[in-house]
C-alpha cells in the first residue's frame, strides 16, 4: 500500500537530515515530503512551524504519517491537531506533554541528569565542553560527517523554545516512538520512561545515537514503513 509522509528535522537542522532516507521511502512507491521549519525567524515559534506542516500536508495525496526528529515532536503534535494524520513516527523525541513549552521540557523531564548518568556509566566526563561531533555524529558514518559539517545548518532562534503545547492531550491517533539505543543526548532509559508515562506506548530500539537518518537511514526506512 503506498503511503505518504512528511518528515520533520531537529532543532536547527533542515530538510537535509532526511536526504539519506528520503529516496528509499521513494524507491518504494511512497510519497515523501521533507520540510524545512523557519527555526531562524525570531517570529516564527512551535504554532508557525506546524503552519508549514499542515501546508506540506496539502500536498500528498492522502492523510500522511509525520515523522518528528528530536525537538520537532512538538511541531508534529500541534500540527495533528490541524490536519488528517495517518499517524506520527516520533524519533529520539523530546515527547512533549500538554502544557509543556520545549524550553520547559528539559528540566520536567530530567534531561541532564539522565544524560549524566549515562556519560558517567560509559566512562565520559559528564562535564566536559560539549562536543557536537561526539555527542551527535559517534555512530555516522565519516564521509557523512564531514558533508553535514559543510552542510550549512540554519540554527534556530530562541522562539523555537515556545510557547507551550495548549492542548488538553495528545490526538486520538497513532503514535509510535522510534529510540536510539546509543543515544547520547536523550538516553535510552529517558524514552523509553517518557513514551511509556506520556503515550502509553513501548519504543521501537533502533542500534543508532541521536541521528539515525544520518547513521542508520535503511534500518530507519524499514521501521518506518513497519505497520
Amino acid at each position: 500500500m503506498t503511503r505518504a509522509f512528511v518528515l520533520l528535522p531537529g532543532a536547527g537542522s533542515d530538510s537535509w537530515y532526511w536526504h539519506r532516507v528520503v529516496p528509499l521511502l521513494r524507491e518504494r512507491g511512497h510519497e515523501v515530503v521533507p520540510v524545512d521549519l523557519p527555526y531562524t525567524d525570531p517570529g516564527a515559534d512551535q504554532y508557525a512551524y506546524a503552519d508549514v506542516v499542515v501546508a506540506a500536508g496539502r500536498d500528498v495525496a492522502r492523510p500522511p504519517t509525520l515523522v518528528a526528529q528530536s525537538m520537532s515532536a512538538f511541531t508534529a503534535a500541534i500540527a495533528a491537531e490541524r490536519m488528517p494524520v495517518d499517524g506520527l513516527i516520533l524519533v529520539a523525541p523530546m515527547i512533549p506533554a500538554p502544557g509543556e513549552s520545549p524550553g520547559q521540557w528539559w528540566s520536567a523531564v530530567g534531561q541532564a541528569e539522565a544524560k549524566r548518568a549515562q556519560d558517567v556509566a560509559e566512562g565520559r566526563d559528564p562535564d566536559a565542553p560539549l562536543d557536537p561531533r561526539g555527542l551527535f555524529f559517534h555512530d555516522v558514518p565519516a564521509d557523512v560527517v564531514d558533508e553535514a559539517f559543510a552542510h550549512e545548518q540554519p540554527g534556530m532562534s530562541e522562539a523555537a523554545f515556545e510557547p507551550a503545547w495548549r492542548a488538553p492531550r495528545w490526538p486520538d491517533v497513532p503514535v509510535r516512538v522510534i529510540a536510539g539505543r546509543h543515544d547520547r543526548l536523550f538516553p535510552l532509559p529517558l524514552i523509553e520512561r517518557l513514551a511509556r508515562e506520556r503515550l502509553g506506548v513501548e519504543p521501537e530500539v533502533i542500534d543508532s545515537g541521536h541521528l539515525p537518518a544520518l547513521a542508520r537511514p535503511a534500518e530507519l526506512a524499514s521501521l518506518l514503513l513497519r505497520e
